[in-house]
């Protein structure tokens, strides 16, 4: 039985929300409560969903290459880098990357997301090359490429302006950025698992400036480790603030810790129940951001699938090779068909869309799935 007060407060966000408006630190706080059922919180994210993007439930072909997991960094909730000496390091040659591009162009993909570890004997022009390399023998593919973290060690390494990093990766190939490295931006959070590395400032910084040349970008939040849900309100505040300004977040994912293998392993990872929770605030918080995602590789294919009711709108894609989340204890599949993906779409009540890394309908030869094209934007409507 919800109390009378609580149902109250449910009814003042729900008509803030059905009449456009805005939701504060206070608003995020509550629906984030236990209190908070959360059923209801879900069926008001999934108004909003359905508000924006309708029954549709998008996904990709695509894949993942992450050319070296040695890193500098030492964040605790990693379990994917490694030294430089370590017998798991590992640094793909140019031929190994254009085979993975070869292979992806065999299997329809439209997208390479490329991330990976910041390797202190690899220069700048290392990590260029794997751009241009790739572009120029595989055009039709769309690379998604180099966290914010990641831009902020070629300016170390350059001594150039991230803007002018953007621009070179751009001419070289670089289609549009992923949303990693966000992890959580408030300093208490923040300095506790990886405070070395780029900080809330900067990749702030690093975002609009991509935003300003014309790459769009992806934002995400790792949530159920040390952060309390005040963390994860400020931080969902700060990607709508930087939104405001630019337009240029694509879509937010939420990614849930896996503990195993990192050095927060004495951690639970967080529940469904939790996952479901953050999905829908997250969805009703960030009323610019076009599209919200729920990544099966780490939440697991049942919840994902749930998700597409509690405000996501996306599922992702194929996903082949991914091994960040994989080496950090995920059980999920290494890899999902498309039927496989459009049956859980269907299974949830949606309509499957393939859609491109930028939201456009692609349309599949029906005599050879490895031929598509890209058809008209994706329309949003959204409610600020």
């Amino acid at each position: 039985m919800v109390a009378p007060e609580i149902q109250d407060r449910l009814r003042v966000v729900r008509d803030k929300v059905e009449q456009g408006g805005r939701l504060t630190m206070e608003d995020g706080l509550f629906l984030s409560s236990p209190e908070s059922p959360l059923q209801a919180v879900g069926e008001l994210a999934n108004y909003v969903r359905e508000r924006i993007n309708g029954n549709v439930g998008y996904y990709n072909i695509n894949t993942h290459l992450n050319p070296t997991n040695v890193c500098v960094y030492r964040c605790r909730f990693c379990a994917f880098r490694s030294d430089l000496r370590d017998p798991k390091g590992y640094v793909m040659s140019d031929e190994q990357i254009l085979a993975r591009g070869q292979e992806a162009v065999e299997n329809g993909c439209t997208e390479m997301h490329i991330v990976g570890g910041l390797h202190h004997q690899l220069g700048y022009d290392w990590y260029r090359g794997i751009i241009e390399n790739l572009h120029r023998a595989y055009p039709q593919i769309h690379l998604k490429g180099w966290t914010a973290v990641e831009i902020n060690w070629f300016e170390f390494l350059t001594k150039m302006s991230s803007k002018d990093i953007l621009e070179d990766l751009r001419d070289a190939g670089l289609g549009s950025m992923p949303g990693g490295g966000a992890e959580i931006f408030h300093p208490e959070v923040r300095d506790q698992i990886c405070e070395h590395k780029a900080n809330t400032h900067k990749w702030l910084e690093i975002h609009q400036s991509a935003h300003e040349i014309g790459l769009k970008t992806n934002c995400t939040m790792l949530y159920g480790h040390v952060e309390q849900a005040y963390h994860r309100i400020d931080h969902l505040l700060k990607l709508r603030g930087l939104q405001d300004k630019t337009g240029g977040f694509q879509t937010f994912i939420p990614l849930a810790f896996h503990p195993e293998n990192t050095k927060l392993s004495h951690l639970k990872k967080p529940s469904a129940l939790m996952d479901l929770r953050t999905m829908a605030v997250s969805r009703l918080m960030l009323d610019n951001v076009p599209h919200v995602k729920a990544y099966w590789i780490m939440l697991g294919i049942g919840t994902a699938q749930t998700a597409l009711a509690y405000g996501a709108d996306d599922i992702d894609g194929t996903v082949r090779h991914e091994l960040i989340y994989h080496d950090a204890g995920a059980t999920t599949p290494e890899i999902l068909s498309v039927d496989q993906i459009k049956q859980l779409i269907v299974e949830a009540g949606r309509e499957p869309v393939e859609r491109d890394t930028v939201y456009r309908r692609v349309h599949r030869n029906p005599n050879d799935f490895k031929e598509w094209s890209i058809g008209e934007d994706v329309p949003v409507l959204l409610s600020v």
